[in-house]
């Protein structure tokens, strides 16, 4: 990011959170300029472990450090940078925070112009059931059959909220004088995330669920297509080159028609028929 576009240069975030909500919260907050410290147990982050790749890309940037906290010298090392931090970042259970000494009580008696933005599962009570980015989908209903999701919807977006809770913590701090605690639940992430599906928007009947023939997928000859012609206009273009008549994009003969035309055609055709109309469609292979 461009130096004008970092609006964070001159914090110091000071994380413990490990997995991926908190790395990738930490990412965000490393490109928009924080100066971010990052102390892992001993035996490190247990996402080193079982994805390398994934765990270098989030940490580029970030001075990494192993403290271990249930000694003198881990938690010396700990407020060291506690005492040079504008932020604390975990995604430790409350009593487990309790037990390291970082209550929020506590933390905020001895340092109490350091915000604290703590990742949980689930908000208050909750924060103490064990979870996982499926188990929150699952709760929202956005899991389908037996496969898995094609991402990790919680965690990502339990990361956005972080960065959120950072900005809001920072300006809270600005305005009062002094820090504050912000949780953040991936559970809420998700529940965010699934209010299209509550809607109805992206339910089988849904107009961006299956319901209207320009949002869909299609199979053509030697792939997918995914079309996305929700507005009238798009609408229109796609029916004059498919020779459909598409003025009830919801009614079944409408999809069926869509559905034999892009049958018959090739990606390649259907990649050039994009670009020459302007229309919003991708094709993918076989899947």
């Amino acid at each position: 990011m461009a130096p004008s576009s970092k609006p964070l240069r001159g914090i110091r975030v000071l994380s413990l959170a490990l997995n991926l909500p908190g790395p990738a919260a930490l990412m965000r907050l490393h490109a928009l300029g924080a100066r971010c410290v990052k102390l892992e147990p001993p035996a490190g982050d247990p996402m080193q472990a079982y994805q390398q790749g994934a765990y270098a890309d989030l940490h580029a940037g970030i001075r990494v450090r192993r403290a271990d906290l249930k000694t003198d010298a881990g938690r010396k090392a700990l407020h060291r940078e506690l005492a040079r931090a504008d932020v604390l970042l975990t995604s430790f259970r409350p009593s487990a925070l309790q037990r390291l000494g970082l209550g929020w009580t506590a933390l905020h008696r001895q340092y109490p112009a350091l915000c604290l933005v703590s990742i949980v599962g689930a908000p208050g009570p909750l924060a103490e059931i064990p979870g996982h980015d499926l188990t929150y989908m699952a709760e929202q209903d956005l899991i389908s059959g037996l496969a898995l999701p094609p991402t990790l919807f919680a965690d990502m977006g339990g990361a956005l909220l972080a960065l959120e809770a950072v900005f809001s913590a920072l300006m809270q701090r600005q305005k009062r004088g002094m820090g504050s605690r912000q949780e953040v639940a991936l559970s809420d992430a998700v529940a965010w995330l699934a209010l299209p599906r509550h809607w109805g928007l992206t339910t089988p009947k849904g107009a961006v669920g299956g319901a209207h023939a320009g949002y869909r997928v299609y199979a053509c000859k030697d792939g997918r297509v995914a079309v996305a012609a929700l507005e009238p206009h798009f609408a229109q273009a796609l029916g004059e080159a498919a020779g459909v008549q598409t003025s009830n994009m919801l009614a079944p003969a409408t999809r069926k028609a869509l559905e034999a035309w892009f049958a018959s055609q090739t990606r390649r055709t259907l990649d050039a028929l994009a670009q020459r109309l302007d229309l919003p469609l991708h094709t993918l292979p076989k899947g």
